[in-house]
């Protein structure tokens, strides 16, 4: 199978879009880095996550055999912090961590990657490319510690386009470090007590941050692979020293192409724990549904900031409340009928064309957006206000955007829930947020319904008007009379 002609990415290495031209053709491998296992995700996590698993979810609708890598930091300086604090173990505490990032991950309808590699299991990886750099003389150890030496790669921060004066300016050893100039970076830490360590050829320690990337990344997907991803803020040092210890050992290309996802900012901060204005995964889920917020995140497209707020909240709920009406109204027309087959009425199939252009042009998935909500108005067109008289034209146009849906959900995570439950569960959530009694609405309901039978249409436009003040709001389908919680307004 050949690379489809058309997906192209924004390579941060070059800072153009290219044509995606795998290594192998038809095969893509790809390497994000995951989380450090210390706490729970935040939202800016999740972002990240959610992204490349649309990227990879797309590469594979478009034909392509993906080998998606995503790997666990259960070594590190933050999970040792964490561990004091909390009296555990490091690797207890992480691997805790590990399983609950798993269920927020299942949670936002993320895939589980190929290979989901922790760096704990791959030391003799990560002590044999240490190895090859001090054999190579790009890194020297010193006192149980070993560096990679900055000034002996003369391509260092390629990537981040920095120049090495400039990044010098300021910086001196500091009083205790072993290293020989500033920007080294450690590859191996000796060990310290209470702390975990391995035995190496430097003595007893435990690997440094950048160095387990490379080696887990060469160990399944080769030396030199295709995309490699990560947020915006781990082009420097992290990217960074990964080109350099991986080039410098293996003396090929890292990787082809470079994806770096967005800030998302919280009302205007850019989220960071240090400055305390984190939200966790886990708890912005309590406060919204699991798909409306992996909507949010791909309303807008994954290199642009993104800014997250309740009403951002509230606006992407809504419109998924919007989505998953329409996809009811359909299934509700569709079920048990044979509309034959036969034509359609006009083009239905070019809200799919849409999409996969968006996509196919940087996997933009704001513009894969823009064109499914023209997919779902003609279906509500077609529903509500049918432009032609005959049914079986309608139904079979009606079923043909009903599979496009299917197969736009399949990339994006979205619509795989059931519309109905979807929309009860969105609705007893509101009812909560909201304080209104079910049983009075029901009631009311009743009521209405026994008017309307009576022909006192008087009677029920005033149980509408009074539920329309509690903040509710009714439908009058062909299946029959339902209520939602009307939008808050304001």
């Amino acid at each position: 199978m050949t690379t489809p002609p058309t997906i192209r990415l924004f390579n941060t290495m070059t800072m153009q879009k290219e044509l995606l031209q795998p290594s192998v053709p038809g095969c893509v491998g790809v390497y994000v880095c995951g989380p450090t296992v210390y706490s729970y995700i935040h939202i800016g996590n999740a972002r990240t996550f959610t992204s490349f698993d649309v990227v990879v979810r797309y590469l594979r609708y478009r034909g392509l055999q993906v080998r998606y890598v995503r790997n666990f930091t259960d070594v590190d300086d933050k999970i040792i912090k964490a561990a004091q604090e909390t009296g555990e173990a490091p690797v207890a505490l992480a691997a805790r961590y590990v399983e609950l990032f798993r269920e927020d991950a299942k949670a936002l309808h993320m895939l589980e990657p190929d290979v989901a590699p922790k760096v704990s299991d791959h030391l003799p990886e990560i002590i044999g490319i240490i190895q090859k750099l001090v054999d190579k003389g790009f890194a020297y150890a010193s006192q149980g510690d070993v560096y990679f030496s900055v000034s002996a790669d003369k391509d260092y921060a390629k990537l981040s386009k920095r120049h090495l004066e400039d990044l010098c300016v300021g910086e001196r050893v500091q009083p205790g470090d072993q290293k020989r100039e500033p920007l080294d970076f450690a590859l191996w830490k000796a060990a310290k007590p209470g702390e975990p360590a391995w035995d190496s050829p430097w003595g007893p320690g435990r690997p440094g941050w950048h160095i387990e990337c490379s080696a887990m990344s060469a160990k399944y997907l080769g030396e030199t692979f295709d995309i490699h991803g990560g947020a915006l803020d781990l082009i420097f040092p992290h990217h960074e020293n990964e080109i350099a210890q991986s080039e410098s050992a293996n003396g090929v290309e890292f990787a082809k192409y470079w994806m770096h996802c967005g800030f998302l900012d919280l009302e205007g901060a850019k989220m960071s724990k240090s400055l305390g204005n984190v939200v966790r995964l886990r708890d912005a889920l309590q406060r919204v549904d699991a798909e409306a917020l992996r909507f949010f995140f791909l309303s807008t497209h994954y290199r642009h900031p993104l800014s997250f707020s309740d009403k951002a909240l509230a606006d992407a709920e809504a419109r998924m409340e919007y989505f998953y009406e329409t996809l009811r109204k359909v299934d509700e027309r569709l079920a048990g009928k044979d509309f034959g087959d036969g034509p359609v009425h006009g083009d239905p199939h070019r809200f799919l064309a849409e999409f996969e252009c968006a996509m196919d042009d940087d996997f933009n998935s704001a513009g894969g957006l823009g064109a499914l909500s023209g997919l779902f108005g003609l279906m509500n067109e077609l529903t509500d206000k049918p432009p032609v008289k005959d049914k079986a034209l309608v139904g079979r146009t009606l079923r043909a955007l009903r599979e496009d849906v299917r197969k736009v959900s399949g990339v994006l995570g979205l619509f795989e829930d059931d519309s109905s439950a979807w929309l009860l569960r969105r609705r007893e959530r509101a009812v909560r947020e909201r304080g209104i009694d079910v049983a009075e609405v029901e009631r009311l309901l009743g009521e209405r319904t026994a008017a309307r039978a009576a022909k006192d249409f008087a009677a029920a436009d005033r149980v509408r008007t009074t539920l329309k003040e509690k903040g509710v709001e009714i439908m009058d389908t062909p299946a029959g009379t339902s209520w939602k919680v009307a939008a808050a307004q304001g």
